[in-house]
């Protein structure tokens, strides 16, 4: 009697694991089209907030991207550093200046945001490389890569801070081909008088999407996505267009952080990226959550509507 109860156990034992089994067999069966449908398409990456300064999150976003080479697609990495600029900022003993969101950057300031961005870039390729991936950090100032014009804002000259107006894709081209991960820091060069700039890592990963042509830029965040009402949380939106996108901007519903990001979702999708996700970092694989489930976890902007 022992034994068949002790036998019973075992069978119910392996029906739980058997259950686990095909439930992890199901999420491959579901992620199977989305693969088929991006493989070998470019993928821009905006890696910012948060997930950059928890080690955990840092390493699970470096696992999706590993996984994303591996399957097929081409990553490339854009990241931020604001935090961290503004640490060593402090530690030098100046104060950190914004003028509408933009950071005002007189020639030290940049030399810290270069110093930062830099330390920033090569702990991301080390962790690429810790998983057998081949990466290389860069800067818009590699091959003059970013060229960039003197940003305002609203009419305030607020240093060498820069908005990109040439992206010469050659040298990401080059390293794509041969199998290397870009990683981008976004430091850029004055079109006008050779200068490194500041650039707003949204923008230059908008820029970095346009001229590659990308399938997907994404955005990673510290909210969940666009919400309808955004004091309630059950009001997230998975998927809207361009149009609904951009009437949420004319109607104001949306504001602070997520306003010039949202503008710059549309305006990348208006000059060849396909789809555009904004999502949050902070949420473990976030990125393999919303591209090979059917639900997702953020928002999906899309060039028109779907159904």
């Amino acid at each position: 009697m022992i034994l068949i109860e002790k036998k019973r156990g075992n069978d119910m034992t392996n029906n739980d694991e058997m259950e686990v089994v095909l439930a992890k067999a199901q999420t491959l069966i579901e992620a199977l089209p989305f693969i088929q449908k991006f493989y070998g398409k470019t993928i821009v990456v905006k890696y910012g907030g948060s997930a950059m300064l928890d080690d955990n999150l840092k390493f699970n976003v470096i696992k999706d991207v590993a996984l994303l080479k591996l399957i097929g697609l081409k990553p490339i990495i854009v990241h931020g550093g604001g935090k961290e600029i503004n640490k060593y900022l402090k530690k030098f003993g100046k104060e950190s200046e914004f003028v509408k969101g933009l950071r005002v950057t007189d020639d030290e300031t940049l030399d810290v945001a270069e110093m930062v961005l830099s330390k920033v870039n090569k702990s991301l390729v080390a962790m690429m490389s810790e998983l057998g991936l081949k990466a290389v950090g860069i800067s818009g100032k590699d091959a003059n890569f970013l060229r960039v014009e003197k940003k305002f804002a609203d009419g305030q000259d607020i240093g060498y801070v820069g908005n990109v107006v040439e992206a010469d894709c050659k040298l990401l081209d080059t390293l794509i081909n041969n199998d290397f991960i870009p990683v981008v820091a976004p430091i850029g060069m004055g079109i006008d008088d050779d200068h490194g700039y500041n650039i707003n890592a949204d923008d230059c990963a908008c820029a970095i999407a346009t001229a590659v042509n990308a399938e997907k830029l994404v955005f990673l965040t510290d909210i969940e996505g666009v919400f309808m009402d955004p004091t309630d949380k059950k009001t997230l939106i998975s998927e809207m267009d361009i149009d609904e996108a951009q009437e949420f901007i004319d109607k104001g519903v949306v504001g602070g952080g997520m306003l010039p990001k949202l503008q710059n979702c549309i305006d990348a999708m208006k000059n060849g990226v396909s789809r555009v996700h904004i999502i949050d970092g902070r949420v473990e694989h976030c990125i393999l959550l919303e591209f090979f489930t059917e639900k997702g976890i953020g928002t999906a902007i899309l060039k028109e509507a779907y159904f």
